[in-house]
């Protein structure tokens, strides 16, 4: 299954733009965790809502905080 992750750094650039990147994985946690391993990142927290709505994460790398959304592609 693919996942679409998009990222935005808080407080949010001047412009403004996610990053959507694909990842194939079979839920959206490992989804996420796959994102983090490739962007030598760690996750600050996680809400997963009922079946069949994104995720939400924040995300810290170096000295930037990211939140992350996490949905079926």
């Amino acid at each position: 299954m693919q996942f679409t992750i998009e990222s935005r750094q808080l407080p949010t650039s001047s412009d403004g733009e996610s990053k959507p990147t694909i990842i194939e994985a079979t839920n959206p946690n490992d989804a996420l965790i796959e994102f983090v391993r490739q962007n030598k990142s760690e996750v600050v927290s996680m809400a997963t809502p009922a079946n069949g709505r994104e995720s939400i994460a924040t995300v810290k790398k170096d000295d930037a905080v990211y939140l992350v959304r996490v949905y079926e592609a």
